[in-house]
């Protein structure tokens, strides 16, 4: 299915769907594919250029994208766009697309991935290890527990490279940050990305400028080799429930994402020290994470209603922002709340049902026994929901 390129004219989208049916042809192919994708064997250059537990695997927007009809002069929008991976997507398709994500790291992320790469970034990040060899140790940020985490001469590099990286040219500042950000979590003592705990590393302090060189390196070859032009992309670092729809800026056409899962998984924490060393605030990240696992232990604890009402708002944006006829998907797991299990694709569907959306296709998924981002005990995701919505045409 071609995609056309052009900015959006939304006078134009408004007929869209009275001239089309494709229906069928959608439902076909929506059909057709194996939604567990078990020829996946590792993830892309792209996709590989930043660790992100729980990411939203290419495959899948992917096929979302090919297999929906996406109206002419329209956009793609994912409201809680991760790592970027419905947004690369889309740019490789053509297509424009607006993310929106509450986590500045995630937002670096897709940023830095449907950007132009940077003039000379090795060379700068050359230079950055040749001034830290002589720099002076400098002030260590006032981070909470960093000596738990993290060996002093290790904080001295780290130091040493956010604080050079921080008066770079700033067409180059996201790429850096972004290399620094992905080195973090090993050279701390924090013993994987999904698994938060301090364990005995004996971390080299010299191998943080050392991986700092290898990242800047891997980012640089990614973005080089992407054998795509670089269509629109605007990242929104925002709440998606504070988020106006004059904000997204175009006629979206199709909606591609996967929301947070209601106490599954804790974004926040697993980024907290790149946070932490890259100047963003982690707590107020945790405070506005929809789904944390820590807003449901707390006195007054979230329940599945507050799911419910976060989901209401992100529909109702959704209604207001996406053309008439438009398909809005999701892939989505089930959350077990206090011993309680809830399929957050039923909830999202009757959020939806009263906003105009119809469901127009629903499958299980089934997760590859190798993912070990969720804690199982949390929630029931051994298959995940696929459903796609479609926005009434009248």
């Amino acid at each position: 299915m071609a995609h056309g390129t052009h900015e959006p004219t939304p006078q134009k989208t408004d007929s869209w769907s009275a001239s089309l049916d494709p229906e069928t042809a959608a439902r076909s192919s929506l059909s057709e594919v194996d939604w567990g994708f078990p020829d996946r064997r590792s993830h892309s250059e792209i996709e590989g250029v930043h660790p992100y537990p729980a990411k939203f695997i290419a495959e899948i927007p992917r096929a979302l994208i090919n297999c929906l009809p996406l109206p002419p002069h329209s956009g793609v929008l994912d409201p809680f766009c991760g790592s970027g991976s419905s947004l690369v997507e889309s740019q490789r398709l053509g297509i424009p697309a607006v993310g929106v994500d509450l986590n500045p790291i995630a937002c670096l992320m897709s940023r830095v991935k449907t950007s132009a790469c940077p003039t000379d970034i090795e060379q700068l990040a050359a230079r950055i290890v040749a001034s830290s060899e002589t720099a002076s140790d400098g002030e260590i940020p006032e981070i909470p527990n960093l000596d738990h985490w993290f060996q002093p001469n290790v904080q001295v590099e780290i130091n040493k490279i956010a604080r050079s990286i921080a008066t770079s040219p700033s067409e180059a500042r996201d790429a850096l940050k972004l290399a620094l950000s992905s080195i973090i979590v090993r050279v701390s003592n924090q013993e994987s990305d999904t698994r938060y705990a301090a364990v005995q590393k004996d971390i080299d302090p010299s191998a943080v400028p050392t991986l700092f060189l290898r990242a800047v390196n891997r980012i640089n070859a990614a973005l080089q080799n992407r054998p795509y032009p670089l269509t629109s992309v605007d990242v929104i670092e925002n709440d998606i429930l504070k988020v106006e729809p004059s904000m997204i800026g175009r006629p979206i056409g199709l909606v591609v994402t996967s929301p947070p899962y209601p106490n599954a998984y804790e974004y926040w924490l697993y980024h907290k020290y790149r946070m932490w060393w890259l100047g963003y605030d982690p707590l107020k990240v945790k405070a506005d994470e929809i789904g944390a696992r820590a807003h449901f232990f707390k006195k007054n604890h979230h329940t599945a209603e507050d799911f419910a009402r976060q989901m209401r708002q992100t529909l109702k944006l959704l209604g207001n922002v996406l053309v008439k006829g438009g398909f809005a998907s999701f892939v989505v797991g089930r959350s077990k709340i206090h011993g309680k299990i809830y399929d957050n694709s039923e909830i999202i569907t009757d959020e939806a049902a009263p906003l105009g959306f119809t469901p127009f296709f629903v499958t299980e998924r089934e997760l590859s026994a190798n993912r070990k981002s969720f804690n199982l005990s949390h929630a029931n995701i051994k298959t995940e929901t696929v459903l796609v919505l479609r926005k009434e045409v009248e």
